[in-house]
This record gives C-alpha cells, structure tokens and sequence, in this order.
C-alpha cells in the first residue's frame, strides 16, 4: 500500500471508510496526514448517501500517535508547528462527533497517544484481541490533544481518566473491554469482517433516528434533566415524520422484520 496518499477514503455503498495510510510508520500523524484526515471527513459530512463510517489503519497498527520528529527543536518553532497537525486533526474530529452517522473505529496493534484520542471520540469502538493501549501523552512531557481529555472522562470516569492519562500505562484489549474503552474485542483475524458486520448493521437501520440519538447521548451530560427531555421530546417528534418510523411500527404491529431505508 503506498504512503503517497496519507488517508484513504473508500466509500461502499452506504459505508465509508477512512482509512490511516502511514504503515511503515504505525500511521504516525504528521501535518499531511492531519490535512488528508480532515478532507475525508468534509467529504463524508457532504455525502448524503453515507450511513455510517468506519475509521481504520493500515499495516501493523491503527496509529502509533503523533510524528514526534515534528517536535524536536526550539519551543518557538515546536509551538509554530503543533498547530498545523492539531488544529485540522480537533476540526475532522468536530466534524465526526456532530454527523448523523455512527462512526466506528476498527482498531489494531498499536492504540497510542493521538491513535487512542482518535479512538475514544467514536461512536463504537470494536478492537483486535491483540490491540494495545497506551494515551501516552505523559511520557513526552505534555497534555493530551485529540479530544481524549474531553472523552475519557466521559467513558471511565474521573477518577480512571486522571490514571489512565497522569500514567501513560499499557492496557491490552481485554482490559480496554472491561475499562469500556472499546464495545467488542474480536479475534484479530475477524477484525476486518466484525467490523464491516457491525456497520452493515447501523447502515440497514433507521440512520435518522440513530443519528437523533447520538446527539442526545453526545449532548447529554452538557444538559439539565429538563432541557434534555425537551431536546428527546423534540427529536422524538422529528423521527415521527420519517418513512423509517411509519415502517418501525408498522412492523413491530405486523410481527415481521422492519426495513429501513434511512429516510
């Protein structure tokens, strides 16, 4: 696979998938591929025919983190240079967490610094049984980026998330399983097709109303009790006007299968 172009976008039908591609590299991001990131995201938030994205790495990992040769040399000229990696990667990253879609991250090998902020701020996450993590940011001597300090949180707990970030630790799969840092761990050889069962799943469903509910999980602890079930109460009355709705209880009043057509 060439490293000529740092990310992939491969659209199937109603799955698209970007796709890190550094290899020889773990997929390390640098400024090209956090430019090439934030394109595929714009290009999937504009295609209409998307129901769900997959986000994956080529190679031996998902990402290996930041390149960290980008960071050697004097403070003035690293603080120059962060920013052109950091601020498309926190923009693409913006785009994914505000789209309908649900976004999967398929991840392999190597989960570390910038590789596992991206891998938190999915939607699902569903993991080889040999994937490794680490948030690693500690161990260069800075705070982590990538939305990772906004997400953990939000994923383990305070209390987890000052551990896993103050420690910089390695955690195998089964732990990132019972952490809830990942939905499934899957045989490394199955990841590929565990991935692609699960998104097949959420593109055959009812794609408007799962996107109404990820944005009231996503905007739900930003909320009062009684803002957010106004904001159920209007997302409730949105899903009513969809065909998928009329063929969700039509169905389920029927005893048969719904199919839906994400409209």
């Amino acid at each position: 696979m060439s490293d000529e172009q740092p990310v992939l976008l491969r659209v199937d039908g109603p799955i698209a998938r970007i796709v890190f591609n550094r290899p020889k590299v773990l997929n390390a991001l640098n400024v090209a591929a956090a430019d090439a990131f934030l394109a595929a995201c714009k290009s999937v938030a504009a295609d209409s025919g998307n129901r769900v994205v997959i986000i994956a790495g080529e190679g031996r990992a998902f990402m290996a983190g930041g390149d960290i040769s980008a960071f050697q040399g004097p403070a003035d000229e690293v603080r120059k240079h962060v920013p052109t990696i950091m601020e498309p990667l926190h923009q693409g990253l913006e785009i994914l967490a505000g789209l309908p879609q649900p976004v999967i991250a398929s991840l392999h090998g190597p989960v570390a610094g910038a590789g596992m902020s991206i891998a938190l701020s999915t939607d699902l996450a569903i993991a080889a049984d040999t994937a490794i993590f680490t948030l690693a940011y500690s161990k260069l001597g800075t705070s982590p980026d990538g939305s990772s300090s906004w997400s953990l949180p939000r994923l383990v707990g305070l209390r987890k998330a000052m551990e896993i970030a103050l420690l910089s630790d390695v955690y195998d799969a089964p732990e990132a399983l019972r952490l809830g840092l990942v939905n499934r761990v899957v045989p490394a050889d199955d990841l590929a097709s565990e991935t692609d069962k699960l998104a097949r799943r959420l593109a055959d469903g009812p794609t408007f109303a799962l996107g109404k509910a990820k944005a009231l999980l996503r905007g739900s602890l930003d909320n009062s009790l009684h803002d957010q079930m106004k904001a159920e109460a209007a997302a409730f009355g949105a899903c009513i006007g969809t065909a998928d709705f009329a063929e969700g209880v039509g169905a389920f009043l029927a005893k048969r299968q719904p199919t839906f057509k994400g409209k």
